[in-house]
């Protein structure tokens, strides 16, 4: 099983980056893949998931309306479009599977997630 994530760089505040997780060893279509991130220091925090069972997307709160999570079945990758980029959306992103729709990003469901991927950085400068 293996998740890369790919897209990350540093751009100026009101920017976009678009962020692919590429899934591989795994029934991508049963799975819920999400993203999360981290800054040090502090705890992972979810950001959005996509729910490839029934299409479901789900977002936390503060980026509501700034990004946007989709996914393609026929090359298993998951993208993150996150524009109107802030500096408190600076962190190391992850993206992550669980054998199951998806969890609310606003809450604490990391340890649901069975795979997880190595991170990718971006940074939002003022």
């Amino acid at each position: 099983v293996q998740l890369v994530e790919s897209g990350g760089a540093e751009v100026q505040a009101g920017g976009s980056l678009r962020l692919s997780c590429v899934a591989s060893g795994f029934t991508f279509d049963d799975y819920g893949i999400a993203w999360f991130r981290q800054i040090p220091g502090k705890e992972r925090e979810g950001v959005s998931c996509y729910s490839n069972s029934d299409g479901m997307t789900y977002y936390r709160n503060s980026v509501k309306g700034r990004f946007t999570i989709s996914s393609d079945s026929a090359k298993n990758t998951v993208f993150l479009q996150m524009n109107s980029l802030k500096p408190e959306d600076t962190a190391v992103y992850y993206c992550a599977a669980d054998r199951a729709p998806c969890w609310d990003p606003n809450y604490d469901f990391e340890y649901e997630y069975d795979y997880w991927g190595q991170g990718t950085q971006v940074t939002v400068s003022s």
